[in-house]
């Protein structure tokens, strides 16, 4: 059975390049032998990440995820059963959220700034996937 778990956190530190790369080479070499694929957002100093594979895969990464020094306030946006991936070819692909277009984040959201702690988890799901479909900010693996 496939899920979808998407979650947000809070950056402790201000979010790097070097921060990234790190969280994506570690992903981009253990998602594979997972069957996970997702991405990984950022923006704010939040962190926005959709996960897809097998419910037992995707929910052990998230109990390590939840456990990563470099956030805190992680907060399960949502979890779906899901017949197929939406990220199928990404170990995992990033996007950065704060050039995001403001009517874009408002179809989404009550504000024009990426929150996803304020939206329901659906809404995010639907953002990302807009974001994606329209590559205007992801990056793939």
């Amino acid at each position: 059975m496939l899920v979808r778990l998407i979650y947000a956190s809070r950056a402790k530190a201000p979010i790097t390049t070097e921060t990234i790369n790190g969280i994506l080479l570690a992903a981009r070499k253990h998602n594979p032998d997972n069957g996970i694929t997702g991405i990984l957002a950022y923006g704010n100093e939040t962190f926005l990440q959709v996960l897809e594979g097998g419910r037992q895969q995707v929910n052990q990464l998230y109990g390590q995820l939840i456990h990563d020094e470099r956030h805190t306030d992680v907060t399960l946006l949502d979890l779906s059963e899901i017949d197929c991936r939406q990220y199928a070819n990404w170990s995992m692909g990033r996007g950065k959220l704060d050039r995001v277009n403001l009517s874009l984040l408002l179809k989404y959201s009550a504000n024009p700034v990426f929150d996803p702690y304020s939206m329901s988890g659906k809404a995010v799901a639907c953002l990302v996937q807009e974001l994606v479909a329209s590559a205007s900010f992801v990056t793939r693996d």
